[in-house]
Parts: structure tokens; sequence; C-alpha cells
């Protein structure tokens, strides 16, 4: 028994510091996602040790310091994304819904074939803007009933789980599908208006570093430093959304907030943790939207599984006056 807590303390000790080795391999980087899972592991294992006398309490009070240490450390990254962290972005409360813009976005999963629980959710919400990410061919033959309600439209169908599809009940213009880092990942970008100002959207899904996508974590971080300084040059309203294949406190995305100057709405409010919407345990937020300064939120809000992996976010902002 205290042979086997002696080495799950070690493991977890070591996936803590695993992440600050240098290289961006995706056996260093993806300890960055589980931190919420590892404090939780942590806290177990400092209790153990706190309450569990073995025969060389020196080494118990070594294994419970280092534990302990480890969950704290942990938990500081995490601890933003709580109700205990002060809220980065206003809360607006008002009824005026005229300068407001709300956007689901939705990781699919090319494979499934659950069309009808997407477009129950679009026509029980009827958000502003829907973006659809992994969509394919497939999904954008059956989404063709939402075409009435959602007449501006861009499309990019790929079968590599990386197509695009953007649905829009407000104009837009300057449209663009770019592939910015990979040739077979697209971004797109529009500009639309809210109650006659100008208004920038990009919407990403970089691949993530794994053993089947990128080994890799570098196109990723470099597509979210490109987008984050092209941010940073506007001095009109942006949103960014998508699904960035990367945690909210990992320091790829800390360093595109600064970069960009960008808020994150959840922030002080919570988690909304969207993958992997079949493993409860097993979750982390990998879908987001961001902000500049010039928004307030109005709701964010995880919505019901759609038979993706990924469960869909429905945010809605409201430019402040």
């Amino acid at each position: 028994m205290t042979t086997v807590m002696i080495i799950l303390s070690a493991l977890f000790m070591l996936t803590t510091l695993i992440p600050h080795l240098p290289g961006q391999h995706w056996l260093i980087r993806v300890w960055e996602f589980p931190r919420l899972q590892q404090a939780f592991v942590l806290a177990l294992l400092s209790l153990f040790w706190c309450f569990w006398y073995v025969d060389e309490p020196v080494l118990a009070a070594w294994m419970q310091a280092g534990c302990v240490i480890a969950f704290a450390y942990q938990l500081i990254w995490v601890i933003p994304y709580t109700p205990l962290w002060p809220t980065e972005v206003n809360q607006y409360r008002g009824n005026d819904d005229t300068q407001t813009i709300s956007i689901l976005t939705s990781n699919v999963l090319m494979p499934n074939d659950n069309y009808q629980a997407l477009i129950d959710l679009v026509d029980q919400h009827q958000p502003d803007i829907l973006v659809t990410l992994e969509s394919n061919a497939a999904w954008e033959a059956a989404l063709e009933v939402l075409h009435d309600d959602y007449p501006h439209r861009l499309f990019c169908p790929l079968e590599n789980l990386y197509g695009m599809h953007l649905y829009s009940r407000k104009p837009f213009s300057n449209e663009k599908i770019r592939f910015i880092i990979e040739g077979d990942v697209p971004s797109m970008e529009i500009w639309t208006t809210i109650n006659q100002q100008d208004v920038k959207i990009h919407f990403v899904h970089p691949k993530p570093p794994s053993p089947t996508e990128n080994k890799s974590a570098e196109p990723r971080d470099r597509e979210l430093t490109m987008v984050g300084k092209e941010m940073a040059k506007l001095d009109a309203p942006a949103i960014v959304t998508g699904d960035l294949n990367d945690v909210a406190w990992s320091p790829t995305t800390r360093d595109f907030r600064k970069i960009s100057g960008m808020s994150d709405p959840r922030r002080g409010r919570g988690f909304f943790n969207t993958f992997h919407a079949d493993y409860p345990p097993l979750r982390w937020p990998l879908d987001h939207v961001f902000h500049s300064s010039h928004f307030e939120l109005v709701h964010i809000k995880r919505m019901p599984s759609i038979g993706s992996d990924h469960f869909p976010l429905l945010t809605t902002l409201r430019l402040k006056p």
C-alpha cells in the first residue's frame, strides 16, 4: 500500500513539473490540460500522507509536503476560472438587445450524424451566428434547413476533421477563409455590424498536440500568436472564437490573451468545460470566446450534448455604448 502511494505521489509531482520542460512535444504539453484532475488527485494524496502513519515518518512528511505544494501549484492555474476569482468581464443585466450579438460555437464531430440535435438547439436559442467545426459536406447538406433563417453564410467543408461552416442572421463583409499555418486547417474571419458599429470576428480551430494529430504544439501556438497580434492592431471591437484545442489556463492561451489584449468572460465565473462530453471526469474547456474591451457579457452557457465529443457553447455579448 505505502509503496503504491509513494509511486503515485512521485508521478503526480512529476506531471506537475513536466509542462515546464523545454520543448513542444505532445508528451510534454499534454499535461497542461488535466490540471484540475491532477489537483483533485494530489489533494487526496495529501490527505493520505496526513493521516496514514508509516514506519518512516520523515518520508511521509516529505511526501505530504511535495503533494501539498504540487496541489497548490495546480490550483493556482485553474482557480481564476472559478467564482472564487474576480470576474474579468462586466455582467450586463439590462434588457436592451439592440447592441448584443449571440454566437453558438459547436464542434460537431464529423462522423456524428445527429444533425437534428443541433438544428433543434439552433431553433430553440436562435443565435445571431452559428459556427460549426469538424463539419463536412454531409453536415453542410443536413443544415440546409437553416438557410432561410441564416441567409449569410461562409462554407469550408473538409473531410479531415477541420471543416468549418458559418451561418449568420447578420450581414457580413470582407469575409476570408485563411490557412494561416497549415494548408489543411482553415480559419475564417468576417466583419459585421452591431448597431452601426463595425465588429471583426475570427473563427479558429488549430490542430492539437497529440499522437494522432500534430506531434508538436508549435503549429497551434504559432497560429494563436499570429491571430493575437492581428487582433492587437485593431482599433475596432473584435471577437475570437472556436475550438482552440487548448485549455483556458495554458501558457499559450495566456500569451494569446496578453498579446491580443482580449478578455475571457469565463474568468471568475466557471470552467464551462466543453470536452469530453462522454467522460465527465475528463473534461476541460477547449471551446473559447475572447473579446476586446468594447464588450460586456450578457450570458455564457454550455449547451446540451448533440452527440459530439464537444458540448456547444452559447455566448451573448453586448457592445458597450
